[in-house]
């Protein structure tokens, strides 16, 4: 099969597109042609050496869309269901034709929803409801100040924290205002010009998905006895200055069920896919320097077959 081939940690031009051996479905896997799979800000972490050591060639990316071509024994699925989902923490393999992996790690995708889209809303989908529905218990009426929300995971975020019933603050650049309005966000902070920290009070919740040094400021718009769930780091070294707030990371364990309920909110119109940039997988590298500006709208997405 063909694969986007990490040859060592470094930059994006140590990712070559290359054949490697086809997947075999051990008990309890399935082998998914790939149709679709997504770039993520953890991928481009992952290749420039960020988490643990790799063994080269390696194969990167986390979450997919296709179709079931091989059944191990015990497996729950069958060959032609169209199915996505992501791969089990530590274990990645999506930038590629074929996928091994758990049955109980995929769902069936809903028939209107496209390769493209399923991938896209994979890993997004599972994280926020991990996030705002396990994690912080998000409650109608409530407040919720989402950091970055232009994001895939915080675009996503906006739409479930709308759809259940909460006040939706969100922070973007210019260009993206009228994106995150679209996605129910109730007032948009231009964090070019504007303190969030300064102009926003009363919070019971803040989902941070920016991390470094936005982490204090969302200490300070929570209202006592309120939650800051995050899903990316403070800067080294930073403490929690108030300890009359929850500060909580989601578990976000892949599992069949989270992606059944966006599976159950897609078909409800509570969520729907975010805008997608599409690229072959042969342009890999030119994906991740994209990817790594941090300024992309939505999900840049490999459109494999």
């Amino acid at each position: 099969m063909k694969a986007a081939l990490l040859s060592a940690n470094g930059g994006p031009e140590l990712l070559q597109y290359g054949d490697t051996p086809d997947p075999v479905a051990k008990a309890g896997e399935v082998v998914v042609d790939i149709h679709a799979a997504s770039v993520n800000a953890a991928d481009y972490k992952v290749r420039a050496g960020a988490y643990s050591k790799l063994t080269f060639p390696y194969i990167l990316g986390r979450d997919f869309s296709g179709i079931v071509s091989a059944v191990g024994e015990g497996a729950d699925l069958k060959v032609g269901d169209a199915v996505y989902g992501v791969t089990d923490q530590g274990i990645e393999g999506a930038y590629a034709e074929k996928i091994a992996i758990k049955s109980a790690l995929v769902a069936k995708k809903p028939a209107k929803m496209s390769h493209l889209e399923a991938a896209a809303m994979a890993l997004t989908s599972l994280t926020a409801i991990w996030a705002l529905e396990d994690t912080a218990a998000l409650k109608k009426g409530e407040t919720i100040l989402i950091q970055g929300g232009a994001g895939g995971v915080a675009g996503y975020a906006i739409q479930l924290a709308k759809y259940i019933g909460a006040h939706v603050i969100t922070t973007a650049s210019p260009n993206n205002h009228d994106y995150v309005r679209s996605l129910g966000a109730d007032r948009v902070i231009d964090y070019h010009t504007e303190d969030f920290a300064k102009t926003v009070s009363g919070c019971d919740v803040v989902f941070d998905t920016v991390g470094g040094d936005v982490r204090p400021g969302c200490y300070t718009v929570l209202k006592s006895g309120g939650r800051l769930v995050w899903i990316a780091g403070a800067r080294e070294g930073f403490k929690p200055p108030r300890d009359d707030v929850q500060t909580l990371r989601p578990l976000v364990s892949r599992d069949r069920a989270h992606l059944e309920r966006n599976n159950v909110l897609y078909e409800a119109g509570a969520v729907w896919p975010p805008t997608i940039l599409k690229f072959k997988l042969s342009d890999a590298a030119e994906a991740h320097r994209v990817a790594e500006s941090r300024h992309l709208q939505g999900k840049l997405v490999f459109d494999i077959r």
